[in-house]
């Protein structure tokens, strides 16, 4: 929609007014409230749409992936990033596991004090090629 955002540099307050494409630039914007010519444009949020194939791409960049063996933190933040951008509802243990890497506990210790977690997912638990050698499963 043409609403466009401006500051009134008179009485300070936030305006929005409407113009055409074509009006646009034409007409000069006036303030609703004290009547100012005195308006200042704000730029607002924009978004960017990107496929899903743009989005994968970027998790997979090796400059992001480097280190995850060695800081559990990291590994976290990129689990965590990785469910936001996929967008699926994961399981509770999914949280589980995150909020302790991202406190620091190493994979090897969360497989140790939930020796449980994964099974029945695929039939396996973290030690199963998972999180317990440094790495990551598809059951997360």
């Amino acid at each position: 929609m043409p609403n466009y955002e401006f500051r009134c540099l008179d009485c300070k307050r936030r305006v929005i007014l409407f113009f055409t494409y074509a009006d646009y630039g034409k007409t000069s914007p006036t303030c609703p409230h004290c009547q100012s010519p005195h308006l200042q444009r704000k730029i607002g949020r924009i978004r960017v749409a990107r496929s899903d194939e743009s989005r994968m791409e970027n998790m997979a960049d090796p400059a992001s992936l480097a280190g995850l063996d060695e800081d559990p933190r990291s590994l976290g933040r990129m689990m965590r990033s990785m469910s936001k951008e996929v967008g699926e509802e994961m399981p509770p243990e999914f949280d589980e596991v995150v909020d302790r890497l991202e406190k620091g506990q190493s994979p090897e210790d969360i497989e140790k004090e939930l020796p449980d977690l994964g099974a029945g997912m695929d039939g396996g638990g973290m030690g199963d090629g998972g999180m317990g050698g440094g790495g990551m499963d598809d059951d997360f």
